[in-house]
């Protein structure tokens, strides 16, 4: 007892020990970092053609993959460049992992129809029939 007694009067100094404030502070940090949805930017480099008829986009899938073809040709998601062995090899990872999910492609404007047809084929290599393309539809009827 004698010992609890020295311990309790060792404390009462008016000491704040900081040591669990620290760890909540970190802790709210990570939650913070972790929950945080990061907002995903298209590639400024694509201008999209107007689109006069077709739906109308309502909201995300999120097992959307969005591919990226700039009027060079170059493959891209989420602005990491791609050539086409390795987005074959990202799609069917993820079809092995997920199954069929739908894919939207954003081609540039001025992008050939081959560069675009290649991504195409990737995409039904693997099994994947469900394929978007992203337009802008809300001046075109202007």
């Amino acid at each position: 007892m004698s010992r609890r007694k020295h311990q309790r009067a060792a404390n009462t100094d008016g000491e704040l020990d900081m040591t669990p404030m620290i760890d909540i502070v970190f802790q709210l940090i990570i939650f913070f970092i972790v929950t945080i949805k990061m907002e995903e930017t298209a590639n400024p480099d694509i201008e999209l053609e107007e689109a006069r008829s077709g739906p109308t986009f309502k909201g995300e899938n999120p097992l959307t993959m969005t591919i990226e073809v700039d009027r060079r040709g170059w493959i891209s998601i989420n602005n990491c460049q791609l050539t086409p062995q390795r987005l074959h090899g990202i799609i069917q990872n993820r079809f092995n992992h997920y199954g069929t999910f739908p894919v939207m492609i954003r081609a540039d404007k001025k992008t050939r129809h081959a560069d675009v047809r290649k991504v195409m084929d990737i995409c039904t290599s693997v099994g994947l029939w469900r394929i978007d393309f992203a337009a802008i539809k809300e001046y075109a009827n202007e």
